[in-house]
Order: structure tokens, then C-alpha cells, then sequence
């Protein structure tokens, strides 16, 4: 089994999600489920089976997120090098090409969100800048061509 790479921020996170679905969404799921059962025939029940399907859904979920938080190896945020880019940090880089500035948080691919400039360390962008330093000119290969980033900053 593949640790999952988790910043003590995702690891809460995914738990808080975890025990809303186990005491939340499932106790519901379970009601809608006996309220259908009560309309009669389950054959033809399409309330019943949307029940149960939304049911399994729930369930499934509740097992992915159940398995992720086993696996997980959370990084000890007072352990973070800003020295090198690294899980768990802050990294600011310069896009040459277009002259842009960014910063991004390094998380592990479990809780990775671009919208949030949370990438992950295994995508082609974070694991190019696992280990380099401040000032290090990175080459960046991906399908669509060669990008270069210029890092300015790393923090916690």
C-alpha cells in the first residue's frame, strides 16, 4: 500500500469529512431509504432504488476516505526545510514565459485544489520543484511543451 502524503491541515480535513459522512450523511441515507421502503412494492420503487443507489454512493465514499486517512503520512509542519521546496511549504515562483508571479502550497495529491494554489506534490508542476532552492531556475516538461519558473520564496 502508497502512503498518501498529507499536510496535518488535509489530514483534519479529510477526518472532519469523514466523521460528518459517518454521522451525518449515512444516518440520513438510512432514513430515506426506510421512508421509501415504506411506500410499498420494491420492484417498482424508483424512490427505494435512488435510495439505495444514493446509499451506496455514501458508503463508497466513507470507505475511500476511511482508506486514505489508514494510509496517510502527515508531515510535521514544524519539520518543514525552507531551505528546498518541499511538502508542506510555500513556494513563489516567477513564470518566465508570461511574467507572471505565483505562489503555491505543496500539499500531497489527497488534497491538492488548484483553485485553492494547492498543488500537488506529484504533478508535473510540484514534483519538478521538490528540492530546489531559492534562485533555482526550474524546467518544467510537460505535454504541452518546456515552461521555466524562476523560484523567489519559500516559507511555512
Amino acid at each position: 500500500m502508497e502512503e498518501i502524503v498529507l499536510t496535518p491541515e488535509g489530514y483534519k480535513k479529510l477526518q472532519e469529512e469523514l466523521d460528518y459522512y459517518i454521522q451525518v450523511k449515512r444516518p440520513e441515507a438510512a432514513e430515506r431509504v426506510k421512508q421509501a421502503r415504506e411506500l410499498g412494492d420494491l420492484s417498482e420503487n424508483a424512490e427505494y432504488d435512488a435510495a439505495k443507489n444514493d446509499q451506496g454512493i455514501i458508503e463508497g465514499h466513507i470507505r475511500e476516505l476511511d482508506e486514505t486517512l489508514k494510509r496517510a503520512k502527515v508531515i510535521d509542519g514544524d519539520a518543514i526545510d525552507t531551505k528546498s521546496v518541499s511538502v508542506g511549504c510555500f513556494v513563489k515562483i516567477h513564470d518566465i514565459e508570461y511574467d507572471e508571479i505565483e505562489e503555491y502550497k505543496i500539499v500531497g495529491s489527497a488534497e491538492a485544489n488548484y483553485a485553492e494554489h494547492k498543488i500537488s506534490n506529484e504533478s508535473i508542476l510540484g514534483a519538478s520543484l521538490l528540492g530546489h532552492k531559492v534562485g533555482d531556475v526550474v524546467e518544467v516538461r510537460a505535454p504541452a511543451g518546456v515552461s521555466e519558473y524562476k523560484i523567489l520564496g519559500i516559507r511555512k
